[in-house]
């Protein structure tokens, strides 16, 4: 059973990027999104649960023994997707949807949820790139590049006087970078393959091959979309 959810949502995996020529004969470049169908795993209704949204579910975890999906999923998860009597996947999702929309477990999304759409927000994980210093992290200019100068990359002094006597709290330090969730908004829809579950979206995306992202019809461009 294949259902269409008026919030345009779907959860897939980065892919990669592509070249392609558009109506006009410009080549563009695109992103890859494999979106397998996403199956309905819970239904929430503004009577039972205060709002009105459906769980989705991605990337169905498929072994050759059943015995080893206990190893793959925790009991709690996997006692759920038993109470809806649907596969157990790695990934679930909300999505908002009309109050009094009809919808039952086990039904699946697919990329034909974004027939007309022009525009789509991808959100994913940016890469990451481990400890770094300031002037990775956030393009300060560091010191003086001169033999004596005694500090080339540094951040320079972040102390207090007397009074406070301390270091506040919130500034500019060597940290983790990426690995953040980062949105790219209004990236346009350049082609649909529902045979395949692709979808190709001009420009980056964030995340490495492989990494999940969410699709979501762009906010901004409603009037468009």
């Amino acid at each position: 059973m294949t259902e269409q959810a008026s919030s345009k949502r779907l959860l897939g995996k980065k892919c990669g990027m592509i070249q392609l020529f558009d109506e006009n004969g410009a080549l563009v470049p695109c992103t890859v999104i494999a979106c397998e169908p996403n199956i309905v795993t819970q239904v929430k209704t503004n009577e039972k649960d205060g709002y009105s949204a459906i769980q989705l579910g991605f990337d169905e975890l498929k072994t050759k023994d059943a015995r080893t999906l206990q190893k793959r999923a925790t009991k709690p998860r996997l006692g759920h997707f038993a109470k809806a009597g649907v596969p157990a996947c790695r990934h679930l999702m909300e999505a908002r949807v009309p109050a009094g929309s009809e919808y039952v477990p086990g039904s699946r999304l697919t990329v034909a949820l974004f027939q007309g759409c022009k525009f789509v927000d991808v959100i994913g994980t940016s890469k990451g790139k481990g400890f770094q210093g300031v002037m990775k992290l956030y393009n300060f200019k560091g010191g003086p590049a001169a033999h004596g100068s005694g500090f080339h990359r540094h951040a320079g002094s972040v102390g207090m006087r007397t009074s406070p006597g301390r270091c506040l709290p919130g500034g500019k330090r060597p940290s983790h970078m990426g690995s953040n969730q980062v949105t790219c908004q209004n990236l346009r829809l350049v082609a649909i393959d529902e045979e395949k579950n692709l979808l190709f979206v001009e420009g980056a995306v964030p995340g490495a091959r492989g990494g999940v992202v969410v699709v979501n019809s762009a906010e901004k461009k409603r009037k468009v979309n």
